[in-house]
């Protein structure tokens, strides 16, 4: 009897620990970042520190990212071709942002399973939450099947448009973010662009990663960027300071 005493609250921290994917609480302000270990993705979760968010990171093995992310930021396993692995992490959370992207063009994590699959299994797990909008970094000329991308790494902007595609058909609030050729450089020393209609353009259109990762955070800030999908890119100017007025302008 003494022993089961001393077992009792052991007992009931597993009970806690188990149940947490169904009954985690809402957190204010939280956000989910799939992909957050990539460059994109931890420049978006340091944004988010920065405006205050609740951030989540999705790692593959939480041990091997401690250290990576500001501090604060809470790191859960999940793997986006898991479905399994997504609810718990999800749970609680109002925001999605996801900066995934397949590494390789063949094998377990080619474009089909990350870009197509592991974004839709994100979007499936979302709806289920009910997150309230999620986010999707995509790429210019997902729509264009004759893009040399598409030979030299496993048709990824085929697979990315079908990611895009699922999100849409959701019903989630979303915005979806197709940035040009991506830099590693500091954000906001150009002027951001939008576009629409994935047309083909000779000149080349780049953007740093700082300014995709401002776009998503600003995304979730503006009502106006919900239900969007455009291409971005910057040129010479100064950097946004109406934010609202560049989504509100889109369709």
């Amino acid at each position: 009897m003494l022993l089961n005493r001393r077992l009792l609250p052991l007992a009931a921290a597993v009970l806690v620990l188990g149940g947490c994917a169904t009954s985690t609480p809402p957190v204010e302000n939280g956000v989910l970042v799939a992909g957050a270990s990539g460059q994109t993705g931890k420049l978006v979760v340091e944004q988010l520190v920065a405006e205050g968010y609740t951030v989540r990171a999705l790692v593959r093995e939480p041990g091997k990212a401690n250290g990576t992310f500001p501090a604060g930021v809470q790191l859960v396993a999940g793997d986006v071709k898991d479905p399994a692995s997504l609810a718990p992490a999800m749970a609680g959370m109002t925001y999605v942002v996801s900066a995934v992207g397949a590494k390789s063009g063949k094998g377990p994590d080619r474009p089909e399973m990350i870009d197509y699959q592991g974004v839709k299994n994100l979007v499936d797990a979302a709806r289920v939450a009910k997150i309230r909008q999620f986010v999707l970094v995509s790429s210019r000329a997902v729509t264009q099947d004759d893009n040399p991308l598409n030979k030299m790494f496993g048709d990824v902007l085929k697979w990315k448009l079908k990611g895009e595609d699922a999100l849409r058909a959701s019903g989630i609030p979303y915005t979806v973010v197709r940035p040009g050729g991506l830099l590693n450089a500091p954000g906001r020393q150009k002027t951001v662009v939008f576009e629409q209609g994935d047309t083909v353009t000779s000149a080349q259109t780049t953007i740093a990663r700082a300014d995709v990762a401002d776009i998503c955070v600003q995304a979730l800030k503006h009502p106006e960027a919900r239900n969007r999908t455009f291409e971005t890119h910057t040129v010479e100017g100064p950097p946004v300071t109406d934010w609202r007025a560049l989504f509100a302008a889109l369709d």
